[in-house]
């Protein structure tokens, strides 16, 4: 592939409420995934395989931090050399721009014009997935459409209100796309719309010129949705690993997924690398009392206590005693002497006093928030 073939326009603005409070100070690229991942290493992964050497980056202000903290000098994803480039733009900008009547898509058309790439790539980070956009991208060229999207067969019990359901013809195009909460279709299995397009980028700039002076959407996979409508669309069938991340509980299984080893040899293990932020540490330490059952445990953990289906961040404490069971763990966290968790997510810097209780369930899994020192049993798990 052409270095200068393919762009990227990396974005997933949506606020969702159903992942308060982990969501509070981050934004969901951010979030930790199966001990030492980001989401959005999975988006940035997939760009990095396709060696495409441009992203432009769109995300909320609030929460920006963690983002730049994350990705750096962009090494890990081949970003930091004299060839390849990023840039980083906030959607709150778009709004202001439109609500002063403003061509609110200026930066992204500017970006587009000098990319000089003859195709973009649009993606965000809740679809979580391994794709080989090459591969899309070849069906994309076959079809000669100016519009590419991406699905995946998918039950319904696993799609929400916020999703977008594709009809696909015979000839391996779009014939409608719909809220999910409009489908009057009863069929088990539904075309969810992965919020993953190849356009033209010639077109794309077209489409949104005339776009910005109709008040079309300041999100553009919103504004693609709506494209879908009135272009002639490919519709690609992705059969790997997918996880589609908007609340507490879809995260806690997508984590839990990684236990499983056929799943996580279908989202880890590809022809698709997954890169994320190195950090070269000590080994995880295991204590002559400790017990560990199908649990992965990220560097620099001490475990002295019993472990059960759980996912161990960097540098967490389990002391003696301790039993932790279906739970997540994120990094710095300490849990005291014969304190029990089960079926709970622990953000970055809990302490969890000895003898306590905390516990959920599959469905309903506590979440602690950062930084709190829980005293005091805590038991959830109600709808």
């Amino acid at each position: 592939m052409k270095t200068k073939k393919m762009c990227a326009i990396l974005g997933n603005v949506s606020e969702f409420k159903g992942l308060l409070p982990l969501t509070e100070e981050r934004p969901l690229d951010t979030l930790p995934f199966d001990c030492k991942y980001r989401l959005i290493d999975f988006p940035l992964s997939s760009i990095a395989n396709a060696n495409i050497n441009s992203i432009f980056m769109i995300f909320n202000d609030k929460g920006s931090r963690s983002v730049f903290d994350h990705i750096g000098g962009g090494k890990e994803w081949n970003l930091d050399s004299l060839k390849n480039s990023y840039f980083v733009y906030f959607y709150q900008d778009f709004l202001k721009q439109k609500a002063q009547g403003l061509p609110y898509y200026s930066a992204i058309i500017d970006y587009l014009e000098k990319s000089e790439a003859e195709y973009t790539v649009l993606l965000g980070s809740s679809m979580l997935c391994a794709i080989d956009l090459r591969a899309v991208l070849k069906t994309h060229q076959k079809q000669n459409n100016k519009m590419t999207v991406v699905y995946k067969r998918m039950d319904r019990e696993k799609l929400s209100a916020n999703n977008h359901i594709i009809q696909v013809n015979k000839g391996g195009n779009t014939t409608s796309v719909q809220a999910f909460d409009q489908v009057l279709d009863k069929d088990k299995q539904l075309n969810l719309s992965m919020d993953i397009f190849i356009v033209q980028t010639e077109w794309l700039i077209e489409q949104l010129i005339i776009g910005q002076a109709n008040n079309s959407p300041t999100s553009l996979i919103e504004f693609l949705g709506e494209k879908m409508l009135d272009t002639q669309t490919t519709a690609y069938e992705y059969t790997g690993y997918l996880s589609n991340i908007d609340d507490v509980p879809s995260y806690y299984q997508a984590n839990m997924d990684m236990l499983d080893a056929q799943k996580f040899n279908s989202l880890m293990y590809t022809k698709q690398k997954v890169y994320t932020k190195r950090k070269n540490e000590v080994p995880t330490y295991y204590s002559e009392h400790s017990s560990v059952k199908n649990s992965q445990c990220a560097t620099g953990c001490i475990i002295e206590g019993s472990l059960d289906s759980s996912l161990i961040s960097r540098r967490s404490i389990v002391k003696k005693g301790a039993k932790v069971k279906q739970t997540i763990v994120m990094s710095n966290a300490q849990i005291e002497e014969n304190a029990i968790v089960e079926y709970a997510i622990l953000d970055k810097n809990v302490k969890v006093r000895a003898g306590v209780k905390i516990s959920g369930t599959a469905q309903n899994p506590v979440v602690i928030e950062k930084n709190q020192v829980v005293e005091q049993d805590v038991i959830g798990g109600n709808e």
